[in-house]
């Protein structure tokens, strides 16, 4: 077998190049997913099992990537036509993705839509980027596998540094940061289509600038068959090979599974750590439908309505059913109070507004008109000296007939509602039901949009600090022990995150977890294609992302129902909490480093 040229900085350069478009996207998806979840309606507690899809989609995708690649050869190459087809998906779905809110869907159905679209990014960001590391492992040398990694590494960040700032600069330049209840930001909505706009680009730059080795020159140099013949027989036996797999496979997994379950959680629970801690967000309530406190049954819905089609809960929000003020009660869809020729709305369509994301108003508290005029439904209400804001609930005698439905559009122009086959149940004694509700962050704040912004600030600065720590790395004698020095960093990036209020102070936290990130980029990789021979280098590198995935899958089983175990169900969800659950889930992974045994 021949041993493989030295290839110039640019050639190197230009194997990479792509993954910095690939990267904006990935970066896109890991900076805003959960603020587009949360913005949807999505609760916190159920915020980590939106991410079981992207490590799914690589845990099957990928694999599948690597050996069927291993197999492949067309005039286009043995890598690059996944990297065309993964590009392309990508790029359609980044263009829907971030307008899941958009489309006049209840929570239910924009949810499932975001859900489908994020899969399918994934899915297309996962079979674009396998290709580059592939391509590394391929015609690179050993002894340039470290700078290759590190350039792939380099540009990896640069591109997350472009997804990360993109809607804090534009929201600097002009374009709306906030948006209507359940709709995405045109800040989030515009980095993506310009994130897609990039990835097109560097795909067809890699198409000009890279050109594969044909298969009997990829013969020469790696082993394995020739042209017709693909790689080595049973690269296909995905099982065979785990069976054969180097040690230097198990043991870098290991340091994986804590790196990237520790990673998962940052990327759930980032925003709602920052908006929280450092921006002082305000807290919201929503509801999750109707509990009967009689037979312990649930009536969960985020649309409820009674038998004439009246709106009890819209949007996982009550509908104000009017005004209570000593023993007489007025019914009311608007509900102004007016008072030295100033008027303020705390009521309008049934529902309490909220001026900055702050209730003007609250069920069941007494409020003094101290000299203001109410006025309900355009008539002045004279002579109510105190008043109480109420939901229907409040006001329901015997039994009621309820209309359940979580399919209704509503159209925000005309009000519209289009109610599909909804369910009817019965609520036999009113008086002993309550609101099922839960304390969020109200995502239509703009403290919650400032703070999502600045995330994807702490992120840039992440990258930023992974570059330059990357430039370092090279400098230390011993790989082992600069791996595990980076971990122990990230571990204090990641619980110092948890704990500071300062936005400013919160650069060194994520300039440190970006030392983590940088060293979860270049070693695993380099020790890896180092310890393996043959025709089966793709197949062993998708099987080895499996060590990427299934840490992540199993951190968004455990998220919810770690999250529940630490707060109660009326307070707001601790999700500080988990970024230091995160940093002790790094240290574990640096004391892991030291199994590693490294291949000549």
């Amino acid at each position: 077998m021949k041993t493989k040229p030295d290839l110039g900085f640019w050639k190197l350069w230009n194997l990479s190049f792509g993954f910095f478009g690939v990267q904006i996207a990935y970066a896109l998806q890991s900076a805003n997913v959960s603020r587009i979840f949360n913005t949807l309606g999505a609760d916190p507690h159920d915020l980590s099992y939106f991410w079981i899809l992207p490590p799914l989609m690589g845990l099957i995708v990928q694999p599948l990537v690597g050996s069927y690649s291993d197999r492949t050869w067309t005039r286009m190459g043995r890598r690059l036509p996944y990297l065309v087809v993964g590009a392309v998906v990508a790029v359609l779905v980044m263009c829907l993705l971030p307008n899941a809110g958009s489309f006049g869907l209840a929570v239910s159905s924009a949810i499932i839509l975001g859900l489908v679209a994020l899969m399918l990014l994934d899915t297309s960001i996962n079979m674009a980027m396998q290709p580059f590391k592939m391509l590394v492992g391929d015609m690179v040398n050993e002894k340039q596998k470290g700078l290759a990694y590190s350039i792939q590494s380099f540009l990896c960040n640069a591109g997350s540094i472009v997804g990360y700032v993109f809607p804090f600069l534009l929201t600097w330049i002009g374009f709306r940061n906030t948006a209507a209840e359940g709709v995405i930001p045109q800040t989030v909505v515009m980095s993506f289509y310009l994130g897609a706009a990039i990835l097109l680009i560097c795909v067809l730059y890699t198409l000009v600038k890279v050109k594969e080795w044909p298969p009997q020159l990829y013969s020469e140099y790696n082993g394995g068959g020739k042209s017709g013949d693909g790689p080595e027989e049973g690269s296909s036996n995905l099982f065979k090979l785990l069976v054969n797999a180097p040690k230097a496979f198990w043991t870098v997994g290991a340091v994986q599974f804590f790196c990237w379950f520790a990673f998962l959680f940052m990327w759930t629970y980032t925003n709602g750590t920052i908006a929280k801690n450092a921006f002082d967000c305000p807290e919201a309530v929503t509801i999750n439908g109707i509990e009967d406190r009689v037979s312990g049954k649930m009536i969960k819905a985020k649309y409820v309505m009674l038998g004439d089609s009246t709106l009890i809960l819209e949007h996982g929000k009550a509908t104000v059913a009017g005004v209570m003020s000593g023993q007489t009660f007025i019914p009311a869809r608007t509900l102004v109070v007016e008072k030295g020729g100033v008027a303020d709305t705390i009521v309008a369509r049934s529902l309490v507004v909220s001026n900055n994301g702050v209730p003007c108003a609250e069920f069941g508290h007494l409020y003094s008109t101290d000299g203001a005029t109410l006025v309900i439904d355009g008539v002045a209400a004279d002579g109510l000296a105190d008043y109480m804001v109420v939901d229907y609930l409040e006001v329901m005698n015997g039994p009621t007939e309820l209309l359940l439905s979580d399919i209704v559009t509503h159209d925000h122009h005309t009000g519209e509602l289009f109610i599909d086959n909804p369910e009817k149940v019965t609520l036999e004694n009113p008086s002993e039901a309550s609101f099922n509700r839960s304390v969020v962050l109200n995502t239509e704040s703009t403290q919650y949009n400032d703070a999502g912004n600045w995330v994807g600030i702490l992120f840039a600065i992440q990258a930023i600090g992974s570059v330059i720590w990357a430039c370092v790395l090279p400098m230390f004698r011993s790989r082992k022990f600069s791996y595990a020095l980076s971990l122990l960093l990230g571990a204090a990036g990641f619980i110092s995150a948890g704990m500071l209020t300062d936005q400013y102070l919160l650069f060194v936290s994520f300039f440190l977890i970006g030392c983590a990130w940088a060293a979860m980029l270049a070693w695993p990789f380099t020790i890896l294609t180092n310890s393996l021979k043959g025709g089966n280098i793709g197949a062993y590198l998708g099987l080895f992302n499996c060590s990427i995935c299934i840490p992540q899958i199993i951190g968004a089983l455990a998220g919810g129902w770690i999250l529940s175990m630490l707060g109660q169900p009326d307070e707001l969800a601790p999700q500080a909490t988990m970024m230091i659950i995160a940093g002790i889930s790094l240290v574990a992974g640096a004391l892991c480093v030291g199994f590693i045994r490294e291949g000549k």
